[in-house]
């Protein structure tokens, strides 16, 4: 039952939009703490929140560069 609990919760928005192994492969000079993941997962999803509201109140249903 415990199990199931998990994978339910994995599903729920606990899922990170960044690949861990693409970010680690970005940084050249230093170690990537466990932490620094979420941090940058909800630092994107902040990004793109912010793209989606300018594009929409543009009026376009397309993100475009300009709206990061």
């Amino acid at each position: 039952m415990a199990a199931r609990r998990k994978k339910a919760a994995k599903r729920g928005g606990g899922d990170l939009i960044i690949s861990k192994a693409r970010t680690k492969a970005a940084v050249k000079k230093c170690n990537v703490g466990g932490e620094f993941y979420g941090a940058l997962d909800v630092a994107v999803r902040a990004l793109i929140k912010g793209a989606e509201a300018r594009a929409v109140g543009n009026k376009r249903k397309t993100l475009k560069a300009v709206d990061l």
